[in-house]
């Protein structure tokens, strides 16, 4: 299902707006609404290179995940328990990958090496207690390991180890014909939610509102088999850790659910900067017809975090934060960026940032250098965000002021609207296209009209000439 919307998908006035969400089924936020006028672009998008929009039907219940395979194939899953392998040029089905018997928990890309050759793999977890790997080529299955403990949240693949991770109740390592290596011992209270690697084979694990420093050790004359240990807990959030990331080699994040961001030193693990944000101190975006006596929590929730090295964009509610690694401070911001939660960012390399949100939309950002300030930035914006220090604890009381300025605005440049219902994440490509993914059980392609629009003159004129104009 292949259609232009240069005239309706891009952000629309409220009439067309609410015409789309008739066509497409009421859309209804799953989370708190502020409504504000300011954000509207209308139809005109000048910087908004996607306007034409395919529709890929094939899940039955909402979709989760989107994983790349390589350049023009990606894997979308969710609720339905299946995974599709999709070619993103055409939008064509290439693979139903069914194996499980309830929704996938979690899902990545395993690039499985041998003598010969080098394949790409897909390895997928289920809430039915089962992990399999897929042939990503040929959509057979290759190995599955079932009855596990618990249900697996969250895996971790180690290249360089040729290793993979299942985070749940317990912690596993397998090698990639999934023979279990070794691994931790029971979680009873709380399960592994997120994991990264770190320097020295160390690995970061999310669990609550603790991060817990494993280290894995190989073989050797000494050893004869694989070990992980538990060498440190870090306690330092005061609530569930709802994000965790790698920022570079010297460098990882996580965030929670009262709004804390933490960045940590990789090698020794100690805080380099702490930031909170202070919902009942940000009411300056909030149009004067909306009072909110407190704050309520998921408006204060790190979504997501993401990272390209040098800025860090959190996800907190509804709104978009740009912290600079370099200066220790937020440097933009945008509180109120969707209507609902913002579930999923990403910062390109032009300065330009995606977001994703239970509204329903995609809108784009350009990160813009504003003109030196005559003073200080509003304490209503700083007093949401203390300075990062390395020495500072999340027991101590944030600071608040206009310590430092504001150094960028984010722009909104455009604003896709097609799902109706939340947009969990998205997933770029090269020759902008951009896949979608929503509770609505649909898969969305957005691609350039007037790159797509030569392409198909120029199929034409080929056609023409090799039947000489027949």
């Amino acid at each position: 299902m292949l259609f232009c919307v240069r005239s309706f998908v891009v952000a629309l006035h409220s009439h067309k707006l609410g015409m789309l969400r008739w066509l497409l089924g009421d859309r209804e936020s799953q989370g708190p609404v502020e409504k504000t006028t300011v954000l509207f672009i209308g139809e005109e998008q000048p910087k908004n290179a996607y306007t034409e929009l395919q529709v890929l039907k094939g899940h039955f219940d909402m979709v989760r995940f989107l994983v790349r395979i390589d350049d023009v194939r990606f894997a979308s899953a969710g609720d339905d328990g299946i995974v599709l392998l999709w070619n993103v040029q055409t939008g064509e089905r290439l693979h139903e990958l069914r194996g499980h018997s309830q929704q996938i928990t979690a899902i990545t890309r395993f690039q499985k090496h041998s003598a010969e050759s080098s394949c790409p793999m897909i390895l997928s977890a289920s809430s039915d207690r089962s992990v399999s790997l897929w042939d990503a080529d040929t959509g057979n299955r290759v190995q599955t390991v079932t009855d596990l403990r618990s249900s697996v949240k969250c895996l971790l693949v180690l290249e360089r180890l040729d290793l993979w991770l299942s985070g749940g109740n317990d912690l596993c390592v397998w090698n990639r014909n999934f023979e279990l290596l070794c691994k931790t011992e029971d979680f009873n209270d709380a399960g592994i939610t997120a994991m990264i690697e770190l320097p020295k084979n160390c690995i970061a694990a999310a669990m609550d509102k603790e991060l817990i420093i494993y280290r894995l050790t190989v073989p050797s004359s000494e050893l004869e088999s694989w070990e992980i240990q538990e060498v440190k807990r870090l306690i330092d959030h005061q609530d569930s850790i709802r994000a965790l990331i790698s920022v570079n080699d010297q460098a990882f994040a996580s965030g929670s659910h009262v709004g804390e961001l933490i960045v940590w030193d990789s090698l020794d693990w100690t805080i380099q900067s702490y930031e909170r944000v202070f919902g009942d101190t940000a009411q300056a975006d909030i149009q004067s017809e909306i009072k909110l006596l407190s704050p309520k929590q998921n408006e204060m929730s790190v979504q997501h975090l993401t990272s390209d090295g040098e800025y860090i964009v959190a996800a907190i509610g509804s709104g978009i934060y740009v912290y600079s690694l370099l200066t220790k401070n937020v440097i933009a911001y945008r509180k109120t960026a969707h209507d609902s939660d913002v579930l999923h960012t990403l910062k390109l390399p032009n300065g330009q940032l995606i977001s994703c949100s239970e509204d329903g939309s995609v809108r784009f950002w350009m990160l813009q250098d504003l003109p030196p300030p005559a003073e200080h930035a509003s304490s209503a914006f700083f007093g949401m965000w203390g300075f990062g220090r390395a020495n500072k604890q999340p027991n101590q009381q944030v600071k608040k002021g206009a310590d430092c300025l504001v150094l960028r605005s984010l722009e909104l440049t455009g604003d896709l609207i097609g799902h109706s219902g939340a947009v969990q994440m998205f997933l770029p490509f090269n020759d902008n296209v951009l896949v979608t993914c929503s509770t609505d059980h649909l898969v969305m392609l957005w691609k350039d009209g007037d790159r797509e629009s030569r392409l198909r003159s120029l199929d034409l004129f080929n056609k023409l000439e090799q039947n000489k104009g027949l």
